[in-house]
């Protein structure tokens, strides 16, 4: 099943849309937004489910075409925003840039943070930002939508309360993270907005490249209309996406609509840092990455982050090459104060 949220008003208009993203049926007749669907799942899935096979046999009533411009990211705002970073790849790059090495612990027990839920941007909407010297970035991750999740839930039974699949732009500021970090108190304004695919979908539609709580297909990151990125998700992953629900369910119960990410997906390649697509390598998932290569290779930064008017789409395709959840694209704009 696939669902997205058109833009009206605070928290969308909930609509299923055909699995080959052609179409979409009103369903605010069964659930008004999508926060409302997940509040009641078990009751209202079923509902959904059933529309949707009548959309995708061209039976649903008051179809119409479906506009990827019009949505809202399918969770317009949510109660709760964590990220992880389930590749350690990533990590060690950014330890190794500054010669400092990954605690043993990491690979033990993943990293998260809590980032702010309450003004995500449309999945075709601007990033804005007051200044260049931010460091304007895009990553590109996986994202899942969880229903109530118990505190203290097992990986394994984890598994259960992933009812959606999203992927996400999750900005980030760079040059503001340091001095954050620095006083050890976590991200606040080194986190922009971030950006959710045009559609969330249920882990069945994925068929078999959903396994072992991960994707087994590649994210496509295209920066200024030129390959980016083509990072497999399954490969390199050090903890699977219900390994992250169970780490953020650990001292507390989640509420239906708690949204996690897995971190900017990184591959290794052949051993070692990873390479540009156009030197034969899966190239990069967000522009932190090649800088921490560049570092590690010469000593200097080269590659600069986003300017005013640069542009980012990240999507996936199944093995047919059809889009799975819609294209985020993103552009920089000024914001004038």
């Amino acid at each position: 099943m696939k669902l997205a949220s058109l833009k009206d008003g605070r928290d969308g208009q909930l609509v299923i849309v055909s699995r080959d993203l052609s179409r979409a049926a009103d369903a605010s007749d069964i659930a008004p937004t999508l926060q409302a669907a997940l509040d009641e799942w078990d009751v209202v899935a079923p509902q959904l489910e059933a529309r949707y096979e009548l959309l995708n046999a061209g039976k649903a009533p008051g179809d119409m075409a479906f506009d990827q411009g019009a949505c809202d990211s399918p969770l317009p705002r949510a109660y709760q925003w964590l990220d992880g970073s389930a590749y350690l790849n990533h990590v060690e790059l950014v330890r190794k840039a500054r010669g400092a090495v990954v605690p043993d612990s990491f690979y033990e027990d993943p990293l998260m943070y809590q980032g702010g839920s309450d003004t995500f941007i449309g999945p075709r909407d601007a990033i804005v930002a007051a200044e260049l010297a931010y460091g304007i970035d895009m990553e590109a991750e996986v994202t899942v939508i969880t229903d109530d999740v118990p505190m203290g839930v097992s990986a394994k039974d984890a598994t259960n309360h992933i009812k959606l699949i999203m992927l996400v732009n999750d900005v980030s500021l760079r040059g503001l993270i340091p001095g954050e970090l620095s006083k050890g108190f976590g991200f606040v304004q080194s986190k922009a907005s971030c950006a959710f695919s045009p559609v969330a979908v249920t882990p069945d539609e994925l068929g078999n490249a959903w396994a072992e709580s991960t994707i087994d297909l590649p994210l496509l990151v295209d920066y200024n209309d030129k390959p980016f990125g083509k990072a497999n998700v399954k490969t390199d992953m050090t903890f699977n996406m219900s390994q992250l629900v169970a780490h953020a369910a650990k001292t507390r119960h989640l509420c239906a609509g708690t949204i996690i990410g897995s971190g900017t997906v990184s591959n290794k390649f052949e051993g070692g840092e990873g390479k540009k697509i156009e030197h034969g390598g899966v190239g990069y998932s967000c522009i932190a990455e090649i800088r921490m290569i560049e570092k590690i290779q010469t000593g200097e930064f080269i590659t600069p982050f986003m300017s005013f008017g640069d542009k980012v789409g990240i999507e996936m395709n199944d093995a047919d090459g059809n889009s799975i959840f819609g294209r985020i694209e993103n552009h920089v704009e000024k914001y004038e104060l």
